[in-house]
């Protein structure tokens, strides 16, 4: 399970992203908590809204980053992103903390740190890959999702109890010190024992190539549609969270940020079964996005704040299960030299679908409820499985066995193994010619 803290370079990576990740967390909870109580009166929309400016910049460039991601060398790149990043999460606490902080302006500091977030979030990825090598990278890519969780399930719980003894602007302004922890892993990273991809030259038709490399691959298709309809209308978590203490059981902050944790704890225990697996599987997104859909439902029934608590545990689980599946398979079946292309292009659609679920989840839970709102996102996994069983059926990768009249067998044989690699390699070069030929 823990396989890739076996290399030093991993090690040094894994603890700066952590505290820097706890940072993070702590942010998201203040900013929500701040637009929720302090700069409206209880306006669900308006922090979709946040949520929607933050990760918009994804959309626009998104896909160019993963042109950026291929050609620059990573570790340099991130040091940029990640310093931007900590001066623009000091900036916000700076204006909260003097109290001159209005809606607007939180506004324009979300979408700063989108276009940064969209810069990052490419190379961070293929990033891990030059940490450990091609060998360990599906155990190395569920290990970050756990390590992000177990920031998710310290930092909204501190930044809970912060906010109700400091204030958000403190919290918000100790994000951008934590930023530090990350600029730090990266200047004692040992060079030798990096595994650098290899970067490809500036030419004309390489975004092209990344597209048309992923509709080529119709396995790849299925996994984008599936992440877009879930991140899209059901990883709202932080309108769900933040409604569901407020509004639905009046609870404060403290119990706000105790939720996100609850969330996290699921979700530290879906990375860590992904890590213990050698390779992902697409049956186990599919099974994911079900668990998901029926987990959102249950969440939504719950009728005290106890258990509704208990049912975000299975709510981070699957999710978590399905996101680093997702991840790691489009990562390990697709050829190094393209992979930032094709890492942006699926967090183009992971990332972009906020802009439109954010506000409009947050305007199901102002006018019919945030146990609405779950309704939403529970339909919205469904629809996700739904799609996938569909192609798997047409393609004869779904087998449903049947015995004395009775359905008593349903096994997914699809998990991969149907796309050629080899043949994956020698068809981007014709890809990336045709690219350019337009």
């Amino acid at each position: 399970m823990f396989r890739s803290l076996g290399l030093l370079n991993y090690r040094i990576w894994f603890v700066g992203a952590m505290v820097s990740n706890i940072g993070a967390w702590m942010n998201r909870t203040a900013q929500d908590w701040l637009i929720l109580t302090e700069l409206t009166n209880e306006d669900a929309a308006a922090v979709g809204v946040a949520m929607a400016l933050q990760f918009g910049p994804a959309l626009v460039i998104g896909p160019y980053a993963g042109i950026i991601a291929d050609r620059v060398k990573g570790r340099r790149l991130l040091a940029l992103t990640q310093g931007l990043q900590g001066l623009l999460a000091l900036g916000l606490g700076l204006i909260v903390i003097l109290g001159i902080a209005e809606l607007w302006m939180v506004y324009l500091f979300a979408i700063a740190l989108g276009f940064a977030t969209a810069l990052d979030a490419p190379v961070r990825q293929t990033f891990v890959g030059e940490l450990v090598g091609p060998g360990q990278l599906p155990n190395a890519v569920a290990l970050n999702s756990a390590s992000f969780n177990v920031a998710r399930l310290i930092g909204p719980a501190v930044a809970g109890l912060l906010v109700a003894l400091i204030g958000a602007g403190w919290v918000i302004a100790i994000n951008g010190v934590t930023y530090g922890a990350t600029l730090i892993a990266l200047a004692m990273l040992r060079g030798d024992q990096l595994h650098p991809l290899k970067k490809e030259a500036k030419r004309q038709g390489q975004l092209k190539a990344g597209i048309l490399y992923v509709r080529r691959r119709a396995d790849l298709v299925v996994v984008f549609t599936m992440v877009f309809l879930v991140a899209t209308f059901g990883f709202n978590f932080g309108i769900f969270t933040a409604t569901m203490a407020r509004v639905e059981f009046g609870r404060g902050a403290g119990e706000f940020g105790l939720l996100s944790s609850i969330l996290a704890l699921g979700s530290v225990t879906g990375a860590l079964m992904s890590a213990r697996r050698e390779r992902p599987r697409l049956r186990v997104i599919v099974l994911a996005a079900l668990g998901f859909s029926l987990s959102a439902l249950s969440a939504a029934l719950m009728p005290t704040f106890e258990t509704f608590a208990l049912a975000l545990v299975l709510v981070g689980f699957t999710s978590l299960t399905m996101i680093t599946s997702s991840n790691a398979y489009v990562q390990t079946t697709t050829r190094p030299a393209i992979r930032g292309r094709v890492t942006a292009l699926y967090l183009t659609i992971f990332m972009g679908g906020t802009p439109v679920g954010g506000p409009l989840i947050g305007f199901v839970a102002n006018e019919a409820g945030s146990r609405w709102a779950l309704v939403v996102a529970s339909i919205a996994g469904l629809a996700a499985a739904i799609v996938a069983v569909l192609w798997m059926r047409s393609t004869r990768n779904l087998r449903v066995r049947r015995r004395g009249g009775v359905w008593w067998r349903l096994r997914v044989r699809y998990d991969g193994d149907d796309y050629d690699l080899k043949t994956a390699t020698q068809e981007i070069a014709i890809v990336e010619a045709e690219a350019r030929r337009g």
